[in-house]
């Protein structure tokens, strides 16, 4: 481990720079590979227009910034049953991505699985997750709220054992897990749709993290958290207007689960939601959006996501991509606040 660790937040804070400085050196060949190999990104042809000319920017750099996390975890943290599984979670929901990726660059379409393969996914994933965090982790299967007011989702729980360890299925609190998770999954993945967008306002939210998990005297996954935001830094050396690469699905719904997992494991699942208010935003537009033109054939946003309707506005990119980073800090702020207030 590089660093003292009698003095935590250095650690927390080289764990930013290590995993900055990896991915922003490490994108530079992984870009020229995926130039070379002709993996471009899809672009969806009902979306702007002028969108149109990203077709065939390299995509799945969410590999190469997940690649500078983990390295960054083995040299920063030590790995207890927390950290480990926040880390199993995230990147298996990567690795549900990568195959979307990649079936979205074999068949040269903007869509890659079909939502109910990712939903399965997603639901493995999660239920597995919630179990063995409230097994071997002792998170408690209640849902929080600032002031003091609690549900207690733990009324109907199933228990068995394996190899002499007991394992609890509260399953009203694993299903409460799986929206968390694959909401967030799929709210950041809807809101990369600009460059730098996703990157820039997970960022923010990755901070409030590490600040959140560190409070919580859980210093490995402040490491965790503080190593995504300094990835995400130097992913954005390469992904900011006009993007050299775009993440992919690999990075967008892994990054979610990282902050569901976060959420969690620091019983910060109502804060969270708060603290990325922006991703919550983005989701609802498309369903609003939605359910709008089924009900009335009429649309509430000229397009969604929502960052899309300030493209058709007139806004540009870059002007959406800064105001909506800016709004992803305040809600972040707010809800660190609120946290920092009243735990």
């Amino acid at each position: 481990m590089f660093g003292n660790p009698s003095y935590p937040t250095y650690q927390v804070f080289l764990a930013a720079a290590i995993a900055g400085v990896l991915t922003a050196f490490l994108m530079t060949p992984f870009i020229k590979l995926m130039r070379h190999e002709g993996v471009g990104q899809q672009i969806r042809a009902d979306g702007p227009q002028r969108h149109l000319i990203k077709q065939g920017t390299p995509t799945m750099g969410g590999v190469v910034f997940l690649l500078a996390v983990l390295i960054t975890c083995f040299l920063q943290a030590s790995w207890t049953v927390d950290l480990t599984l926040a880390v199993i979670a995230t990147y298996l929901t990567g690795s549900l991505g990568l195959l979307d990726d990649i079936e979205s660059v074999a068949h040269k379409r903007s869509l890659g699985l079909t939502p109910s393969q990712k939903m399965i996914g997603l639901i493995l994933i999660s239920v597995v997750f919630g179990v063995l965090a409230v097994s071997l982790c002792g998170i408690r299967p209640t849902v929080e709220f600032p002031g003091g007011f609690t549900i207690d989702l733990g009324v109907l729980t199933t228990t068995f054992t394996v190899m002499g360890t007991i394992f609890y299925v509260p399953w009203l609190y694993i299903f409460f897990v799986f929206l968390l998770m694959a909401g967030l999954s799929n709210a950041v993945n809807l809101t990369d749709g600009l460059d730098g967008l996703a990157g820039g306002c997970t960022l923010v939210v990755m901070m409030a993290m590490a600040m959140v998990a560190f409070r919580y005297n859980e210093v490995n996954l402040a490491v965790f958290a503080a190593s995504i935001a300094g990835a995400l830094v130097g992913f954005l050396w390469h992904n900011c207007y006009p993007a050299s690469i775009f993440m992919g699905d690999t990075g967008s719904l892994a990054l979610g689960a990282a902050f569901a997992a976060l959420a969690v494991l620091t019983k910060t699942e109502v804060t969270s939601l708060l603290m990325g208010g922006l991703f919550i935003c983005e989701a609802l537009s498309v369903i609003i959006q939605v359910i709008s033109f089924k009900a009335t054939g009429k649309r509430v946003f000229l397009m969604a996501p929502i960052h899309h309707h300030f493209e058709k506005k007139g806004w540009s990119e870059t002007k959406v991509v800064i105001r909506f980073w800016i709004v992803s800090a305040a809600f972040a702020a707010l809800g660190f606040a609120l946290y920092f207030q009243l735990s």
